[in-house]
């Protein structure tokens, strides 16, 4: 589309605020509230069993209907998606942060997850359409995944900041404070898409797909307290492979199909799919285990801990807006998402080598740094190529399936890498007289495998994004774009 055709493109950088503001609260919702939690659980009386579930309802409801809320936008135009999604967020905010039972607040982070589902494939298919000139787009994809690549430690900063100030309940408030701006600017900048066919909504796809990805999601979190051999956990992984692969087979025959085959089956991105994906499986060791490390083990209060993660987020938005901005364009995504995942993988390696006497400035900044180049140089191309060349049509789901990489990712990553470090450290203490200091070894010892196995994690992924992305990206085709109407 020529830039003079696009109604957006006069107001592209003022629109891209909205769509990182929008990004950055659904981004930093996963973390904000794990610093809240211990303050949570005193006032409203849950069990240690029960806490994680305030987290995992989220992703439960994020990760399960990102495809549906993906094609919703699609049909119904991705301007009304997208402030439908941002208005029911926060509302379901308030209604967490006045959250007098556990029960209304597990509820109000799976409503949380539900409309994120709407929003963020909606921001990201926004920015798609938007920025069509490939200098332009290589900029303002730099810029969003700066933000997605941060988000997780604002949000842990925010979090400890809010809580440590005010109160718990203000870590759920204050996503008012980025919705409501967010929905005055949306709704005056945006144009409403009208589609020249309206595709039905794939009812079997949709219930294979999100009961699937539930299941994936359910089993993992089932592993992490119940054990990888109980029935639930077993029982739930084995539905998800059924359900799963019932989705695919779904999808090859229906004629309007939720998540198209040619959307995920080419080369670049499926190969950025799967580098995401990687992506929230390996950085959880960086901000589930260094939290605890920080807090437990060198007694770092909520807001220290939240500015100790701060390195990392500086370095991840400098070499995502400015680095892929001139990388990018000349060398494509294979060599930097690569490169970024063996960076990666050598930042969780520097990590293994910390112990329960190691200073912050020696043993931890060094490896957030690293961190943040790697994660720099992975997440802005990665999402870049994962929407490029994609029909118009289809400009939703795939921005969709670039967030369930990341939840689903994340999930197997919170499931596989805490029952590793668990594993660890009961090892660790044996039969050994159980000690303050030997306990304190013992979860440092847990610590350091999960960052040990973060680093494969890293490594296969180099390997599999080295083989599956190409050195260069088709471009969006420029006389397919949708019309656009106020």
């Amino acid at each position: 589309m020529n830039p003079a055709e696009n109604p957006h493109h006069e107001h592209r950088w003022m629109i891209l605020a909205v769509i990182g503001l929008a990004q950055l609260m659904v981004v930093l919702d996963a973390t904000i509230v794990n610093i809240a939690l211990p303050s949570a659980q005193h006032a409203l009386g849950f069990s240690n069993d029960s806490r994680q579930w305030i987290v995992t309802a989220y992703a439960l409801a994020f990760g399960g209907l990102l495809l549906l809320g993906g094609r919703l936008g699609d049909v119904f135009g991705r301007k009304r998606v997208f402030i439908v999604g941002l208005v029911g967020f926060a509302g379901a905010s308030a209604v967490g942060g006045l959250a007098q039972g556990f029960g209304v607040l597990v509820a109000a982070r799976a409503t949380q997850g539900m409309f994120a589902a709407l929003l963020a494939p909606a921001a990201l298919s926004l920015l798609t359409t938007t920025f069509t000139d490939p200098g332009e787009r290589a900029k303002a994809f730099g810029i969003f995944g700066a933000i997605a690549g941060s988000g997780a430690a604002v949000g842990l900063l925010v979090g400890g900041v809010l809580t440590e100030y005010l109160s718990w309940r203000w870590c759920l408030y204050v996503n008012l404070l980025f919705a409501v701006p967010a929905v005055i600017a949306a709704t005056r900048l945006l144009h409403h898409e009208v589609s020249t066919e309206k595709p039905r909504i794939d009812i079997p796809g949709a219930l294979t797909a999100s009961l699937g990805l539930f299941a994936l999601v359910y089993g993992f979190s089932s592993a992490e307290t119940n054990g990888w051999g109980a029935g639930i956990t077993v029982g739930s992984l084995a539905a998800a492979v059924v359900l799963l692969v019932s989705f695919v087979i779904v999808e090859r025959r229906v004629s309007h199909p939720l998540l198209p085959m040619r959307v995920v089956v080419d080369r670049a991105r499926g190969g950025s799919y799967l580098a995401v994906m990687v992506v929230g499986a390996g950085m959880f060791g960086v901000f589930l285990f260094l939290t605890y490390y920080l807090q437990k083990t060198l007694g770092f209060s909520p807001v220290k801990t939240g500015l100790a993660f701060m390195p990392l987020m500086a370095t991840v938005m400098s070499f995502a807006a400015v680095g892929t901005s001139y990388l990018v364009p000349r060398f494509g995504p294979r060599p930097l998402v690569t490169i970024g995942m063996l960076i990666a993988a050598g930042a969780m390696l520097l990590f293994t080598g910390i112990t329960v006497d190691s200073s912050y400035v020696s043993h931890v900044l060094p490896g957030l740094l690293l961190m943040g180049m790697g994660l720099g140089l992975i997440m802005a191309p990665a999402m870049s190529t994962a929407t490029a060349g994609v029909e118009p049509g289809d400009a939703g789901v795939a921005s969709a399936m670039v967030n369930t990489g990341q939840q689903v990712g994340g999930s197997v990553g919170t499931a596989l890498l805490s029952s590793l470090s668990a594993s660890a450290a009961t090892a660790f203490v044996g039969a050994q007289h159980a000690t303050p200091q030997l306990l304190s070894e013992a979860a440092v010892h847990g610590y350091t495998t999960a960052f040990g196995w973060s680093a494969g994690i890293f490594v296969l992924g180099a390997l599999a994004c080295g083989l599956l992305l190409p050195y260069r990206v088709a471009e969006v085709d420029p006389d397919a774009e949708p019309v656009f109407s106020h």
